[in-house]
């Protein structure tokens, strides 16, 4: 641990030089995730995209000008991807010759898989570097990455300790690369992998690359999660992205910019509606425009008070729009009801059985003695009631 190895860029204009270090920082592609809870031809596409990111970082990376990516860890979703799969994204990898690709073993794919690493190891292209050990690797003649690849996928330490101490050129920008949480940014919150949130100061890195929370955080100035180049859930509402890094000289401080990658987008849509909106103009406003729509998965939740012409509006919005993108849920649990009875005269204006009907479901929409789920179910009821109604009167 702690020996340097040496590798010789690649011929491509890198940026690396006596004046500037150039690298585009990603991780987290999760290349094989299942994204069992959707339909096959969705996870199929998903999938897909996924393992794009490898054309599409390597296009990134020429356009800006580097031929050097650092990928921090979770390459892959599991630690037995399908031999196909293994075969198909090494051959990726060698296909974009010009770009030099490090490659960190993460939580998911950690140095446990034995089977993976090592035949990764024996069909490696060229243009790959396998950051499988605690070893200083040194490119050219002006950096030196210092990588924390994961033994297992809970170590129960901070795998970066080790950095603190690793010689270097004192000419040579040090670049750590690791996998792991710092301050509960864990995508699996597991305290005991804690990297120390001053590990950059601590080791005298110039920039710190990690990987494991899905969302690109700026920890410090020269310390960053890149976040995933593809998003694979609700829960960091943004286009995904990778990051690109400039560094001048050894201490300087480093120039990071964010790059779009993401090819499908997950939206969520939280509206909080009042009696009086229109709630199609404010849903419409919300979604992209319909170019988009195709590779846009939407989770739409409403809060606040519609009457019920105004849910109906809302519902039928919905509708009319749903089959443009590629998942569209909806949840209207939340979205209480301002009471009118000119509504439920839509729906029957004398005493009858669709008018007893619509009071009883009002009766529950408005009961504060049921939890939100049964009142949920009970405006729902009452708005495919009043719609059913509309429909019957046309």
């Amino acid at each position: 641990m702690g020996r340097s190895r040496s590798i010789v860029p690649c011929s491509f204009s890198c940026g690396w030089g006596a004046l500037l270090i150039r690298f585009l920082h990603s991780s987290d592609l999760h290349i094989g995730k299942p994204f069992g809870r959707f339909d096959d031809d969705l996870r199929a596409r998903l999938r897909e995209a996924r393992f794009q990111q490898i054309a599409r970082l390597a296009t990134i990376a020429r356009d800006a000008g580097t031929c050097l990516v650092v990928l921090a860890g979770d390459t892959f979703d599991a630690e037995t991807p399908p031999p196909q799969l293994m075969r198909q994204t090494i051959r990726a990898f060698a296909q974009e010759s010009d770009i030099t690709w490090v490659i960190l073993p993460g939580n998911h794919d950690s140095l446990a898989a034995t089977e993976l690493w090592a035949r990764f190891v024996r069909e490696c292209p060229g243009n790959v570097i396998l950051a499988l050990q605690e070893t200083v690797i040194e490119i050219g003649d002006d950096l030196a990455i210092l990588p924390a690849p994961c033994p297992v996928r809970h170590a129960g330490r901070d795998l970066t300790t080790w950095m603190d101490t690793a010689q270097t050129d004192p000419a040579r920008v040090r670049l750590g690369l690791a996998h792991g949480a710092i301050q509960g940014f864990s995508e699996e919150d597991t305290p005991l992998d804690l990297i120390a949130p001053d590990r950059a100061r601590l080791a005298g890195l110039d920039y710190l690359a990690l990987g494991d929370w899905h969302g690109p955080i700026e920890v410090v100035g020269n310390c960053h999660y890149s976040g995933t180049p593809e998003s694979d859930s609700f829960k960091h509402n943004a286009v995904a992205s990778a990051l690109l890094v400039e560094i001048d000289a050894p201490g300087a401080a480093p120039r990071v910019r964010r790059v779009e990658t993401g090819h499908m987008r997950w939206q969520a849509i939280n509206l909080d509606l009042q009696p009086g909106d229109d709630p199609a103009e404010r849903l419409n406003a919300a979604l992209p425009e319909p170019a988009k729509r195709r590779d846009t998965l939407v989770r739409l939740t409403a809060s606040g008070r519609l009457s019920l012409s105004e849910r109906a509006r809302l519902e039928q919005a919905i509708s009319d729009t749903d089959e443009d993108f590629a998942t569209f849920e909806f949840n209207l649990q939340r979205l209480d009801l301002e009471h009118e009875s000119a509504d439920l005269d839509d729906i029957e204006p004398t005493a009858g059985a669709l008018r007893a009907a619509a009071e009883r479901l009002l009766e529950g929409a408005e009961n504060p003695d049921l939890d939100l789920e049964a009142r949920g179910v009970s405006r729902a009821a009452l708005g495919r009631l009043y719609g059913y109604a509309l429909r019957v009167q046309e």
